[in-house]
């Protein structure tokens, strides 16, 4: 469970789950709440985890692409199994998220 702690990575996992390899600034766009630095510091554990690979393309400007390992391919059933939870939750995350005072597009 350690891998996976915290707010962002399950998040980061799920868009990467989603979208196969992506740039970083599509990853920012698609998680808009995080700062640059944190989600930087969250793809490093990440890929020092073994959960996600990092490409660099020598470019100008520089390209670098993100994806799922196959460690992290592993994870895919576990990502579908949440994201299943929270869309036949959505109901009850929302009141839940509502009564602590955050914003309803951030749940599930």
């Amino acid at each position: 469970m350690e891998l996976l702690s915290g707010k962002w990575k399950p998040r980061i996992l799920w868009k990467l789950h989603q979208r196969g390899v992506v740039r970083f600034g599509e990853l920012k766009r698609g998680l808009p709440e995080i700062t640059a630095k944190m989600l930087t510091q969250q793809l490093r554990e990440l890929e020092q985890d073994g959960l996600i690979v990092r490409q660099v393309y020598a470019e100008v400007p520089p390209k670098v692409e993100y994806s799922l390992s196959d460690f992290g391919k592993t994870l895919k059933p576990v990502l579908d199994t949440l994201a299943r939870w929270g869309t036949e939750n959505h109901g009850d995350i929302v009141r839940i998220l509502e009564q602590q005072g955050h914003e309803h597009e951030k749940a599930a």
